[in-house]
């Protein structure tokens, strides 16, 4: 099992949302840089960047990701306002192992195909990102009736090989995965699978490997020591 720590970027510092809401955040670290460089000596195999601030149309934190890139030695993977090829280019030649595209895989799938084209199902992972099953988008203020079972299918269809479900319903609350969902995602995607929200505790990942999830990222739980990232690294 891949545990993935994650760091959220807002206004800055390093944050976790509660159900994604923008004003609802706690502040874990006023530096960024020293988030990821905690996780990284903590023994994180990859570390999952994301910038709050692009993904919701407020603003962006590219000095800060260049200020990470600059910092750490193990890989991260970049997401948040990854909308076009010229951004997801931007992010990789910062040094991201690869970007995360969530928005733009839904609408815009050219966009999508543009990417995998030129930089490879290795270096773009798709995040659907959903309330239960149903998909929602633009830093998931907008909803789209469309089911993650469809969307699983198109993308693989595609050519993405890496997909991340992020249950918003739960995500920054420390309620626990719904495991029956996250059962219906797996069924869904033959690929690698990364899943998250509202992991609470060691018995969320390990009910993530007998669905046989590969990887599961993580945010509250491990900044709040209700899972200590040694046990998995």
């Amino acid at each position: 099992m891949l545990v993935i720590p994650a760091v959220d970027i807002q206004g800055g510092r390093a944050v976790r949302l509660f159900e994604g809401d923008p004003e609802r955040e706690t502040v874990y670290f006023e530096n960024p840089v020293e988030a990821a460089l905690h996780w990284q000596s903590e023994g994180a195999k990859l570390l999952h960047l994301v910038d709050l601030d692009a993904a919701t149309g407020r603003g962006e934190n590219r000095v800060v990701l260049r200020q990470i890139a600059e910092k750490v030695e193990v890989p991260f993977e970049m997401a948040g306002g990854v909308r076009s090829l010229e951004a997801a280019r931007e992010l990789l030649n910062l040094g991201a192992a690869r970007v995360v595209v969530g928005t733009a895989a839904v609408k815009n799938p050219e966009v999508l195909d543009a990417m995998l084209a030129e930089f490879g199902p290795e270096k773009i992972v798709v995040s659907l990102d959903a309330r239960g099953l149903e998909v929602v988008i633009s830093g998931w203020a907008e909803n789209t009736a469309l089911d993650v079972w469809g969307l699983a299918q198109q993308m693989w269809d595609r050519g993405v090989r890496t997909l991340i479900y992020t249950d918003v319903r739960r995500d920054g609350t420390l309620a626990g995965l719904d495991l029956e969902v996250v059962a219906a995602v797996r069924s869904s995607w033959p690929g690698f699978l990364i899943a998250g929200g509202g992991i609470a505790s060691d018995a969320d990942i390990e009910g993530l490997a007998r669905l046989g999830v590969e990887g599961a990222i993580t945010g509250k739980a491990v900044y709040e020591g209700k899972i200590r990232l040694s046990r998995w690294v």
